[in-house]
């Protein structure tokens, strides 16, 4: 074996919770958080709010290290890896439970059975609990794991064998994300007996720290603290109430009153007097991600790269930072922020220039009061917190090259569904990294392989694609560093987006809770949080 990684376990969960913060003194804890999940079946969402409400329930095989990018053991307590690089051998860790629910009662400990589950599921179009609850799996398909698993196996009662057919650089990295929660197989089976494989997507069991109790869409979801946890180092929390509020000022309101103890995605007006309550804390980082503009390259008449180019140039990026970012942003020029390593400082912007843009649009014949459709978000983002301000800007600033914008926007997991399809001329989307790759910016997001997940602009163009796929299979840093950089300038000069901001990202929370940790991926965990008595 060419090495052995064995690391000390850390986990990422969260809890339950009671209805009103009056049960603080009862040890739990309420959470506002910024929209309604579509379901806790994470391989099926990319969304932060969908892993979000899914992540107290889950382990992987592999995690994050809370508040950091490194890789530590999860329910593999080590891994080993072939000298070609094609084998990964995980050790898995024994005596830990699935949840105990009023609707399951799990009769053995999590297996190596509960991993060829989860990932068979997503390999095999014939498996028989795919076939009986069709679904996609937007991430797991968008990094080609699909094609580049070749198969998962048992060589024991603890220990599992993934063969790739190419090395994957990132690939530990990619199963240390959300998607890859591992799920009972006990449970799965029991759910096919029953008729009712889609509950795994609302009835949730699984391995971490809290236990799902109930959801109520649009306005709470409950957990309790998982007393059976194989780390009880981490359940602090008796209960944890996701409290469901789209209104940044209403989330922050609910702060102030100690409604809940944390929030997130406050507006950049309210970050001054956030910081002068005492009664509060507020961590602010700088943002791993990139609020953007994606072009949907199937609809007429953005396949002309001249559109464009003249719709990129028509953007008066610093008005939008001003208005929408109020300083707690930075301009984005490239397709990933600047702290992702491969980053290419060389590139520039194409100068703001209205009449050139109008130029291009003629010669490209587009005619004078042609109506395009710019999708919007309904909520608040961490790479974009007014996307209704932006389009609004952005209707203005397109105007003024001859265009008629249709402002639209749907209810998010709506929203998210529909641009996925396509349905959209323009739309503002963003991303926060997932696991410090760069392949989770550049594959996941503009690859012909994320059409269909994350590549909102529907854009695959076989030169990009052979960089990023040869840049996955080469474990040189340097050599991938390159690729990527080359890769960076393609799709710059094509422009199916236009990168806008990396925002600034501030966290308010009471300063009673102790052990809470920003994420760099954006995502919200609570094993290990507790509040001050």
């Amino acid at each position: 074996m060419r090495h052995t990684l064995v690391l000390s376990a850390l986990l990422g969960s969260g809890l339950l919770a009671a209805t009103s913060m009056s049960q603080a003194a009862n040890n739990s804890l309420v959470f506002c958080s910024e929209g309604s999940p579509a379901g806790f079946d994470t391989a099926q969402y990319t969304t932060a709010t969908d892993n979000d409400a899914a992540e107290p329930l889950y382990n992987r095989l592999a995690e994050f290290e809370k508040g950091a990018t490194n890789v530590v053991p999860g329910l593999a307590t080590s891994w080993d890896i072939s000298e070609d690089g094609l084998k990964y051998t995980f050790h898995l860790r024994p005596g830990v439970k699935f949840h105990t629910t009023k609707y399951f009662t799990p009769t053995r400990d999590f297996n190596a059975d509960d991993v060829l589950f989860t990932f068979n599921r997503m390999l095999d179009p014939q498996h028989p609990f795919r076939k009986a609850y069709p679904t996609e799996f937007p991430y797991f398909n968008g990094m080609s794991l699909n094609k580049n698993i070749a198969k998962v196996e048992k060589t024991g009662p603890l220990t599992v064998v993934m063969t790739l057919n190419s090395v994957d650089a990132a690939f530990i990295q990619n199963i240390a994300m959300s998607f890859a929660a591992i799920l009972s197989a006990e449970y799965a089976n029991k759910l096919l007996t029953e008729g009712k494989p889609s509950d795994i997507n609302q009835k949730p069991i699984g391995t971490g720290p809290f236990v799902f109790k109930s959801y109520q869409k649009d306005s709470n979801i409950r957990y309790t603290g998982n007393k059976q946890y194989w780390d009880p180092s981490r359940v602090k929390l008796d209960n944890l109430i996701f409290a469901i509020n789209t209104d940044a000022s209403v989330r922050v309101q609910k702060l102030k009153a100690n409604e809940c103890q944390i929030t997130l995605h406050p507006r950049p007006a309210d970050v001054t007097a956030l910081k002068s309550d005492p009664k509060l804390q507020l961590i602010e980082k700088p943002g791993f991600n990139l609020g953007y503009i994606a072009y949907n390259v199937r609809h007429k008449p953005f396949d002309q790269l001249e559109v464009r180019q003249a719709l990129d140039m028509a953007v008066n990026k610093q008005g939008i930072l001003n208005a929408v970012y109020q300083g707690a942003g930075q301009l984005a020029v490239n397709a990933m922020p600047p702290t992702q390593w491969s980053y290419d400082d060389t590139i520039k912007d194409a100068a703001y220039n209205p009449e050139k843009a109008k130029e291009l649009l003629k010669a490209a014949g587009v005619k004078e009061g042609t109506e395009i459709t710019l999708w919007a978000m309904p909520v608040q983002r961490p790479y974009n917190p007014n996307a209704k301000l932006m389009a609004e800007m952005l209707q203005a600033d397109w105007a003024k090259i001859g265009l008629k914008i249709k402002i639209v926007s749907y209810e998010w997991g709506e929203y998210i569904k529909r641009t996925k399809n396509g349905e959209h001329d323009i739309s503002l989307i963003g991303w926060t990294g997932d696991n410090g790759d760069p392949d989770n910016w550049l594959g996941t997001l503009y690859s012909c392989d994320a059409i269909g997940g994350n590549n909102y602009s529907m854009w695959c163009d076989p030169a990009y694609d052979k960089l990023i796929k040869q840049a996955k299979v080469v474990t040189d840093h340097d050599q991938r560093t390159e690729l990527y950089k080359q890769a960076q300038q393609l799709l710059k000069q094509q422009v199916p987006i236009t990168p806008v901001a990396h925002s600034t990202v501030n966290q308010p929370l009471s300063a009673k809770i102790e052990g809470f940790k920003v994420s760099p991926f954006g995502r919200n965990v609570f094993s290990g949080v507790s509040i001050e008595k």
